[in-house]
């Protein structure tokens, strides 16, 4: 794998991957869409109300994604010093801070109606979701606030990998304690217990997002590398005109 860390190499890979992300991300939620709003029956108990959930579950489970694709990287990145380790935990932060802020307004609102209330702190589910929320921002925090980039990726290698316990908990909250959501329907040992109208276009949307999130990831990746040239052409012209 050392030879796919190299930043050059990444950036000829990533030009090749980029398109064919793009589309497939188009066509899967274009057809996750219409599927989950036009082909998904309504619920018999929730009505047209339960098709938030094609929104809310896939940036549920991508902010979980993301937050474990920050604290891998930031492994690698310890241990190995991959150089694309660091930008991949870095790119993906936003990109994960933003499904979970996602996840959050849509639960909130799914949850009104359901729930009769948006927002209700003794859920285990909701509490630690914010929090992670707040992880991501922890972690954006510290690059911003540390110029040296070396140090900054340490100190936020080690924000990512401490946080990355909190992952279980969201899981395994509505297993471990009494909370408003319902136990897990779409990963279970017996199998999903969603008919499977309702199935597809979830696995559909879900398959959508991560590949949107594949997008965004490569162009990060991209911006980040190229800032990095940028910075040292800089720094190679500075010296130049000093000597």
């Amino acid at each position: 794998m050392h030879k796919f860390a190299n930043p050059a190499r990444f950036m000829r890979l990533s030009k090749l991957i980029q398109p064919w992300a793009i589309a497939l991300a188009v066509v899967l939620l274009s057809v996750g869409s219409y599927m989950s709003l036009f082909v998904a029956p309504e619920d018999y108990q929730m009505g047209a109300t339960f098709r938030i959930m094609y929104v809310h579950v896939p940036s549920a489970y991508m902010s979980m994604f993301g937050y474990v694709l920050m604290a891998v990287a930031s492994i690698v990145g310890i241990i190995w010093k991959h150089p694309l380790a660091d930008y991949t935990a870095r790119a993906a932060a936003p990109i994960g801070a933003a499904f979970t802020l996602l996840a959050l307004i849509t639960g909130s609102l799914w949850g009104q109606p359901m729930w009769g209330t948006y927002w209700e702190w003794y859920d285990a589910r909701l509490t630690s979701v914010l929090i992670l929320f707040f992880l991501y921002l922890g972690y954006m925090s510290v690059w911003q606030a540390i110029d040296d980039q070396t140090r900054a990726a340490r100190i936020a290698a080690i924000v990512a990998i401490v946080g990355v316990i909190n992952i279980p908990i969201i899981k395994f909250s509505v297993e471990w304690w009494a909370t408003l959501h319902q136990p897990a329907s779409l990963i279970r040992m017996d199998g999903p217990s969603i008919h499977p109208d309702m199935l597809w276009p979830l696995i559909i949307m879900i398959l959508a997002f991560n590949a949107y999130f594949v997008v965004v990831l490569i162009w990060r990746l991209q911006s980040l590398i190229m800032g990095k040239r940028i910075r040292t052409l800089r720094q190679q012209l500075a010296a130049r005109s000093g000597q």
